[in-house]
């Protein structure tokens, strides 16, 4: 069992955390698909969960938002038990949400509520101005390209001012350069803004660029198989051989070598991790 934690240093605070659906038609057959999940963010940290396909990765994401609630076991918001969607916790999908029939800025701006029109004005536009978009503001999505209304996506859920920001997949749907540009942007944003950020990847490059800490998942039913810190100084250049390093210790915690093919060991947890990695 997990040592007791203090929940009110945590941000995000996960807490013997167990998931099983129901197969449609079929009650026999459950789908477990998390099991014993404990993990602490800590306020204004970035956390990327990494794992194989369907792990459950999402799946923690969606009850840690209040669009699922887990069959057993309990997330913490600041302390408080989540029990439904929170304006303080936004969501940014991989599928591009902007609404197309919106300007860029009436996008930014939706539900955006200030004492005065120019106060709401400014606000939009200080996030237009942060994602890059300057100059885009009358410009209706479809006029826009992948990475630009994944900008806009950034800047909507930014201008809410929430505190915490979960991202599922954010650059899956964007071409490799785009996604580059994106993360390195995302970062700046981050370091000015100081979110807490829980963020959904598959790629374990992204996530060793852009997190504090990746938390590795195994596969279904999902536990944490280790927490690895990413003590790089920002910005990260990923040919760095700490950053290379880091990469092939949590490919080799997932069972795979550093080109991603699966290596002995198997995916229940016979892989021997390093002492600092061992949960």
């Amino acid at each position: 069992m997990a040592a007791p934690q203090d929940d009110t240093r945590s941000k995000i605070a996960v807490r013997s955390l167990w998931m099983t659906f129901q197969r449609k038609g079929d009650p026999a057959q459950p789908i477990h698909v998390l099991e014993d999940i404990h993990l602490d963010v800590r306020d204004g940290e970035f956390v990327c969960l990494v794992g194989p396909s369907g792990c459950g990765k999402s799946t923690l994401l969606n009850i840690a938002g209040g669009f699922l609630k887990a069959t057993q076991g309990e997330i913490l918001a600041d302390g408080r038990p989540v029990l439904e969607p929170d304006p303080k916790r936004i969501f940014i999908f991989q599928e591009n949400a902007v609404f197309p029939w919106l300007t860029v800025e009436e996008n930014v701006g939706f539900g955006v509520k200030r004492e005065t029109e120019a106060d709401r004005k400014a606000l939009v536009s200080h996030y237009i101005e942060m994602v890059g978009l300057t100059g885009f503001a009358k410009t209706h999505p479809r006029e826009l390209s992948g990475g630009m209304r994944q900008r806009v996506e950034i800047a909507r859920a930014l201008a809410a001012e929430p505190d915490v920001l979960f991202m599922d997949e954010p650059f899956g749907a964007l071409d490799y350069l785009t996604r580059l540009r994106l993360r390195h942007e995302l970062i700046q944003i981050w370091q000015r803004e100081k979110r807490t950020v829980l963020f959904v990847t598959h790629d374990v490059e992204e996530a060793v660029q852009l997190a504090d800490r990746v938390v590795v998942m195994g596969r279904r039913p999902s536990r944490i198989r280790a927490i690895v810190p990413v003590d790089v100084p920002r910005p990260r250049d990923l040919d760095d051989p700490t950053c290379r390093m880091l990469r092939d210790e949590i490919f080799g915690v997932m069972g795979l070598d550093h080109q991603g093919q699966r290596v002995s060991g198997d995916s229940t947890g016979s892989i021997q991790l390093p002492p600092h990695l061992r949960k």
